[in-house]
């Protein structure tokens, strides 16, 4: 196992979560529209789901499964993280920034620092992500940072008994060498 990162951007440290988030978790993850628009999130979001959500979080993390971390912007504002297949040298990125922090830029910044430190820390050759294509803005983060529309897998996920569209995105570390060389 390997200690959890802090990644820190311009405006953003991307932090191991810490009990005392579990409030601020509730508040945000406890709105519709997060829940909505992220595939594992459940409305209604209790308050226990928060601080058992957390708790799954250790200290260390294993570099073969998945990473999460807080997006803290001064508070907290919402989360990105890995989910890694490292026999093919890959990770998903997925993140969530609560309601009242949206149109500031953070998902956009926090995607960078997190593929930039897969890229360079842990070596992957290949980030992906995928969002539902009812939420628009998640795709324009996807492009901002740099990552190519690669399709759209066609009723790919069932949430809340609607069979919903996922629209693939992906980043390889030989494009993201190339756009900083630029």
């Amino acid at each position: 196992m390997k200690q959890r990162p802090t990644i820190r951007t311009e405006r953003l440290v991307l932090r191991p979560f810490v009990p005392e988030d579990a409030p601020a978790v509730f508040r945000l993850a406890g709105d519709r529209e997060i829940a909505l628009n992220t595939a594992t999130i459940p409305h209604p979001y209790l308050e226990e789901m928060a601080e058992k959500w957390i708790a799954t979080h250790q200290d260390d993390y294993d570099a073969n499964k998945s990473l999460t971390l807080a997006i803290d912007a001064g508070e907290l504002v919402g989360t990105i993280g890995l989910v890694f297949t490292p026999d093919e040298d890959r990770a998903e990125i997925g993140y969530w920034i609560g309601v009242p922090f949206w149109r500031r830029g953070y998902a956009s910044e926090a995607a960078r620092g997190v593929i930039a430190w897969a890229f360079e820390e842990l070596g992957l050759n290949r980030v992906h992500a995928g969002f539902f294509i009812r939420n628009p803005a998640s795709g324009r983060v996807m492009e901002k940072i740099g990552m190519t529309y690669e399709g759209t897998l066609r009723q790919h996920h069932k949430k809340w008994g609607e069979y919903v569209d996922v629209s693939v995105y992906g980043i390889l570390r030989a494009d993201w060498l190339n756009s900083r060389s630029r």
